[in-house]
């Protein structure tokens, strides 16, 4: 999904602002149609009639309806899209802007909530301050980057490992709304494998806690890392339960690109609670502990060296090319090879390393260094790295 750019594409970092109206002549009628029920709409007319006339959830916006084809192949279908489309931008019913957004940037849509306490005295939910919107925002960021991630691989601990890819991910998903409910436009069909696997993660995750909870055992936790569980999608979980009564996450599949194989009709809401918390924290203790080192041989630039012995031993930070699936990772290395890290530095030439990828502090770290040497490359393929990585730190 090619999303608009400009002031119009809110990020997960960023306010929400209002989306684009969609093009009438785009909209295909069955899948207005399906927004319109998915989000309580009636339509009027029997079954087999060549239009449909649809009346908002009742009580939300009187005397509203929208007069809709039953495909497009009508002499008129457009012109009624079109006064559909006009109808719900002006109309006062809430799901309308949800619909308009689902026709202009059609997604699966991914919704967060987070149920907060009545202040003391109150018999019904304050305004969420600042501050619980931006935890559900980072709930909702770090959650969709540990379903890309694993939709790419699974692994109990990530680490900094497929960072790119998840932030990859991230940047062409839409979101809308704050605290205490947000919305996010994931990109579909190409965009499915990093949801499907949220949503089974998610899943897993919620029976394993279950499970814990009644058993006392936390071997599920284990079991889970094969559906998609990981300690980030753990921790995303606990940044959105905490301060809250309960923390839901729904999906709606794109009515576009319609559902995915293996998940029928059902509908997708996975809830939890404070009660939790103590298994969760408990599984993210679990799932670093049991994620192994990792055997690497990486490629990678030199792009700091700090020692405090000109004699000495000293670290270097590579900037890594190829061999593993982090940006940069930390080397402590013995006086000889520090030197050849140096002159490799000064030469802007590659250097091979070996050693373990260690999950101590996110898999930034390389132990037990062996075997480096510089490795030469091609002018023309030297240049384009050197010019990424003055891309990466913004020159």
């Amino acid at each position: 999904m090619t999303l608009p750019h400009g002031p119009m594409r809110p990020t997960l970092g960023e306010p929400p602002q209002t989306g684009p109206l969609p093009d009438p002549a785009a909209v295909d009628p069955a899948v207005l149609a399906t927004l319109l029920a998915r989000h309580g709409w009636v339509r009027r007319g029997g079954p087999t009639a060549r239009y449909g006339r649809w009346t908002p959830p009742e009580g939300t916006d009187p005397g509203v309806s929208l007069l809709v084809p039953a495909g497009d192949g009508f002499d008129d279908a457009v012109e009624l899209l079109t006064d559909a489309v006009t109808a719900l931008a002006r109309s006062a019913t809430p799901s309308a802007r949800a619909i308009l957004l689902a026709l202009a940037l059609p997604g699966d849509e991914l919704q967060w909530y987070r149920d907060l306490a009545a202040p003391a005295g109150a018999t019904t939910p304050g305004a969420a301050p600042w501050e619980d919107t931006e935890r559900l925002r980072h709930a909702a960021r770090a959650m969709l980057a540990a379903g890309a991630k694993a939709g790419r691989t699974r692994a109990a601990y990530f680490g900094a490992r497929l960072d790119a890819w998840a932030g990859d991910f991230l940047d062409r998903v839409l979101v809308v709304g704050g605290a205490p409910g947000l919305t996010a436009y994931t990109p579909a069909p190409e965009g499915r494998a990093a949801v499907t696997t949220l949503v089974r993660a998610l899943e897993a995750l919620r029976d394993a806690v279950d499970y814990r909870r009644v058993s006392g055992g936390g071997e599920a936790f284990e079991n889970a890392v094969q559906s998609g569980v990981s300690r980030e999608l753990v921790e995303s979980v606990q940044e959105l339960v905490r301060g809250a009564t309960a923390g839901r996450i729904t999906v709606a599949w794109s009515a576009a690109a319609g559902t995915p194989g293996g998940f029928g009709d059902r509908r997708i809401a996975v809830e939890f609670s404070p009660g939790d918390l103590p298994a969760l924290d408990e599984a993210a203790d679990l799932l670093e502990r049991i994620e192994p080192a990792v055997a690497v041989t990486l490629v990678g630039l030199v792009v700091r060296l700090k020692r405090a012995d000109p004699a000495g031993p000293g670290g270097v930070r590579l900037r890594v090319l190829g061999g593993a699936e982090v940006d940069e990772v930390k080397v402590r290395l013995p006086d000889p090879a520090y030197r050849l890290a140096a002159e490799a530095h000064l030469a802007g030439t590659p250097v091979r390393i070996s050693g373990r990828l260690e999950r101590r502090g996110g898999f930034r770290r390389l132990t037990r260094p062996t075997g480096l040497e510089p490795c030469g490359l091609e002018d023309a393929e030297r240049e384009r790295l050197l010019k990424t990585l003055g891309e990466g730190r913004g020159e």
